[in-house]
């Protein structure tokens, strides 16, 4: 078993890093304020093929593994720890993947070139008001008619609405194709966020506050036969191979924010003095250091691991990036809750930065890419066979 990352992996994060902390760094106060991503930033991210690593060179990617893209994804969220940047990564990463492992070559052609260099986005819209993560049963239809896939119905708490339609790109859609099969009767359709009958209503969230989160109407949008995702009828089990690749990206975000606040919190213990001491002279806070540097260890070798089987087109990967999304996001809380302890006030205003990383780390817990009982209903029934 080899634990260490090659030359190329090491590079990438040096890279990376130093990227970030020259075009992402000086706005993350900005994005959380302004809730907006500068829009050169995805360029320029694109330019160094950072933005959608899993694309082919053939479409204007570079090709980079899964690996690779955990890299990435932790040395995003350690610079843009409201994890608005992060969320933008997972997305575009993962459901550009889906678009290139199953849609039609005219259509991989003609969106991926553009998601790779910055210009569009891609996102997935699944979830429904009444639905939340049973995907099976969702309502939205899509009726097949004279070369035309006619979509009404309604999704919900879907991210980058509002950019996709603004810098162009659009969401994966999960549309009903046969209301009488059940999760067998779904198609997956790729829809333009410009799309006439589309009507975008953008919510208010806590947190990640750079990308927007909203509620899509689908008014008898009609969309080309050809934006059809794979086979029809088929679309249930290409959300679930794309949701089980975005955990990784994911747990790897929320790895990368426990480092940066961990860093954090272990600069100010060792500075801040109290009663004649520093406070990491103090065993209470030592102690939990070292509690929280073991749990970042442990679920970053689990999402390493998920990475290396996804890579290794292992089967059984699902369940270990469902473990991973399990446990990374409760270890980020964790690690944010204690490390603002540590702070005292300080750690409660704005100027901090922790609170923003707070907010941002919620989305994850609640449901972002399967909320927790969902991956405790994976891995039990892989368990249980």
């Amino acid at each position: 078993m080899d634990f260490s990352f090659s030359d190329e992996q090491q590079l990438l994060r040096e890279n990376t890093a130093e990227f970030l902390e020259k075009n992402l760094q000086p706005f993350v106060r900005s994005i959380d304020d302004n809730g907006e991503i500068p829009e050169n930033f995805f360029k320029k991210a694109g330019e160094i093929g950072i933005i959608s690593p899993l694309i082919n060179q053939k479409y204007g990617g570079p090709g980079l593994s899964f690996m690779d893209s955990v890299i990435i994804s932790e040395e995003i969220a350690k610079v843009d720890t409201s994890m608005a940047t992060a969320v933008y990564y997972l997305l575009n990463t993962s459901w550009a993947y889906i678009l290139q492992k199953y849609g039609k070559e005219e259509l991989k052609g003609r969106i991926l070139p553009d998601i790779a260099n910055g210009n569009k986005f891609i996102g997935i819209a699944s979830t429904e008001p009444s639905g939340g993560s049973d995907v099976a049963n969702i309502t939205t239809t899509g009726e097949i008619k004279d070369g035309k896939v006619i979509i009404n119905g309604e999704k919900m708490y879907i991210s980058g609405a509002v950019e996709a339609r603004k810098n162009g790109g659009g969401h994966l859609t999960l549309v009903k194709t046969d209301k009488s099969r059940g999760h067998k009767g779904i198609t997956m359709v790729y829809v333009p966020a410009d799309t006439d009958g589309v009507e975008i209503t953008k919510l208010q969230n806590m947190g990640r506050m750079g990308i927007s989160t909203s509620g899509i109407k689908y008014n008898d949008v009609e969309i080309p036969e050809e934006n059809i995702i794979g086979k029809i009828n088929e679309g249930f089990y290409y959300s679930m191979d794309g949701f089980n690749h975005a955990r990784i990206m994911v747990a790897a975000a929320c790895n990368g924010l426990s480092v940066k606040m961990l860093d954090e919190g272990l600069k100010y213990i060792k500075e801040r003095g109290a009663f004649g001491k520093k406070l990491a002279d103090f065993e209470a806070i030592a102690f939990e250091a070292a509690d929280i540097n073991t749990e970042i260890e442990m679920a970053s070798l689990l999402n390493y691991k998920s990475a290396y089987m996804a890579d290794m087109n292992d089967p059984d990967f699902y369940i270990f990036s469902s473990m991973s999304k399990l446990t990374s996001p409760q270890i980020a809380m964790d690690t944010v809750k204690k490390v603002m302890m540590w702070f005292g006030a300080y750690g409660y205003t704005k100027d901090s930065g922790i609170e923003r990383s707070a907010r941002g780390i919620f989305s994850y817990l609640v449901g972002a890419e399967g909320a927790l009982n969902i991956m405790k209903m994976i891995i039990s029934r892989a368990m249980l066979k």
